[in-house]
């Protein structure tokens, strides 16, 4: 599997959706066009400025389908898949259990029981006092759902918060017929293993994940400016994104122990999006970017909430 970025709007989706080797497409924000292909799936964060659609691609045919409430697309050894919960009366924790609940039994099914990937976009995140957080309730039913699983084969993540006030949890994922290599970075405790004071259940995620295929890129979690478990640099943004690339670094170097042929840094195949907290930091942000990345890395900025409130800015992608 490849990501490329796309721009165009209607008609450059509808060529994606016509080629037979497209396994994915996102589109960003308000402004992205509407499709009704299961492979298709509108990602309800605002980017800065026009954004791409993200296109994921295989080297072969797709079969794509509907299953209830479950969206997929299956081919290379590989499955997409999306669910959208509306949090209704149950609340969040129960639509994380819901969700989670219906893509192990489904993935199982489907032949696909390796789950590499995962995204997470939730209504506001951090909500909530103490274990009342609406982040922590995520992360126990998401647990609940995921059931008895072995630390050592937890996908990697990225879990963010939606600001349109919408409370419907959207989770997608990438899975394979065989298992990843997950990755934890040297400079963080494991978040599988976070200390009480984050709450009752740690975060069911590892930090990177190396795919079955050397032809697949690594796979990076939401990383930001956590360094052991603590987040640094509360009021400085640009601080902040300076320890992120330091993470980065750091994990690359550890995923390169296990597949050498890995790029030692990002280029012009790698593709990051960036949550960023505060609208009024994007167009900073984007300026900071340039100093940590080469003009040829493709990004697009996302306006998000963080998973922890001091945190001003988040990054994921593919290497």
């Amino acid at each position: 599997m490849r990501v490329e970025y796309v721009h165009g709007g209607a008609d450059a989706l509808a060529a994606q959706l016509a080629r037979e080797d497209t396994l994915a497409v996102f589109g960003f924000g308000d402004g992205a066009p509407v499709h009704q292909d299961p492979r298709y799936l509108r990602v309800p964060l605002q980017p800065h400025g026009d954004a791409p659609l993200e296109v994921w691609r295989t080297q072969g045919p797709v079969l794509a389908g509907v299953q209830g409430a479950l969206h997929f697309a299956e081919g290379d050894g590989l499955q997409f898949g999306w669910i959208e919960i509306p949090e209704g009366d149950a609340g969040l924790e129960a639509a994380s259990a819901r969700a989670y609940a219906n893509l192990s039994v489904f993935v199982r099914t489907r032949g696909y029981p390796c789950l590499l990937r995962s995204w997470n976009y939730l209504d506001a995140i951090t909500d909530g006092d103490a274990d009342d957080e609406r982040y922590r309730r995520f992360c126990v039913g998401r647990a609940a759902g995921l059931g008895q699983v072995v630390v050592g084969t937890l996908p990697a993540a990225t879990a963010i918060g939606r600001r349109d006030g919408v409370r419907t949890l959207q989770v997608y994922w990438l899975a394979a017929r065989v298992p990843g290599t997950p990755v934890e970075n040297p400079r963080q405790v494991s978040a599988y293993r976070y200390p009480r004071q984050y709450g009752p259940q740690p975060p069911s995620f590892a930090r990177a994940m190396v795919p079955p295929s050397d032809a697949m890129p690594l796979l990076l979690s939401g990383t930001a400016a956590v360094v052991g478990h603590e987040s640094k640099h509360h009021d400085c943004v640009e601080s902040q994104l300076a320890e992120t690339f330091a993470n980065f670094d750091s994990l690359i170097a550890a995923a390169r122990a296990v597949r050498p042929a890995l790029p030692p840094r990002f280029g012009p195949g790698s593709h990051l999006k960036v949550y960023v907290r505060d609208a009024e930091a994007m167009p900073r942000i984007a300026q900071a970017l340039d100093a940590h990345l080469d003009p040829s890395v493709p990004r697009v900025l996302l306006h998000a909430a963080i998973c922890r409130r001091e945190l001003r800015v988040e990054i994921d992608g593919v290497l």
